[in-house]
């Protein structure tokens, strides 16, 4: 494999805005598609991650793929269903939006523990990174699922050996935390000016 496995989203995060500046539906999921692989090399430990990951991004996909003009900024489909009073609905897109934004922060907050505290183990990076930022909209049974599930999370030199591939692994997580986090920010911020930041699971 050439470069890391953050080579693909690295990639396509140079193509999600606009030259308006607008988050573009799209290549702001197909960057989501191309974590997807990253989140695999975890193995059992972020199965449910993966699943609800990959639910969301079909959700956000199938609503683009049904009016690909209308909905090809990000924000639209959102706009669309705060104007139809749909967009609290567990199944709407706004949720999905949400839910897969705050997936995306998880998994930056995961691998800036991998750079920032060496001595971490991954059950601890994992599960330090879920306290920071999904724990909080989960309930109690989702919470404890998710805790079970990391204590599963692989021996942290195995995993960065088959994450780096040929690539400089450090710059890269470096580059994708950089990168990203501005972009899920922008996210949040878009949501919270319409009062739906803070939905619960």
């Amino acid at each position: 494999m050439e470069g890391t496995v953050f080579a693909p989203a690295l990639e396509g995060m140079k193509h999600v805005k606009s030259e308006e500046g607008e988050m573009l539906t799209k290549p702001f999921l197909e960057v989501c598609k191309q974590i997807l692989p990253v989140i695999d090399k975890f193995g059992a430990a972020m199965a449910l991650v993966k699943t609800d990951v990959g639910g969301n991004i079909t959700r956000l996909e199938n609503k683009y793929l049904s009016n690909p003009e209308e909905f090809k900024n990000l924000y639209s489909m959102v706009k669309v269903e705060v104007a139809a009073k749909t967009a609290k609905g567990s199944s709407s897109c706004t949720n999905g939006l949400l839910w897969l934004t705050r997936a995306m922060d998880f998994i930056v907050e995961l691998f800036r523990n991998i750079m920032e505290h060496e001595d971490w183990a991954m059950p601890q990076v994992c599960t330090e990174a879920y306290t920071k930022t999904l724990k909080k909209f989960h309930g109690w049974l989702a919470s404890s699922t998710f805790m079970m599930a990391m204590k599963l999370a692989p021996d942290r030199k195995k995993f960065m050996d088959v994450v780096a591939g040929k690539g400089d692994i450090s710059s890269d997580i470096e580059k994708f935390c950089a990168t990203f986090t501005p972009l899920l920010q922008e996210n949040h911020k878009f949501l919270a000016s319409l009062g739906l930041d803070d939905m619960k699971a």
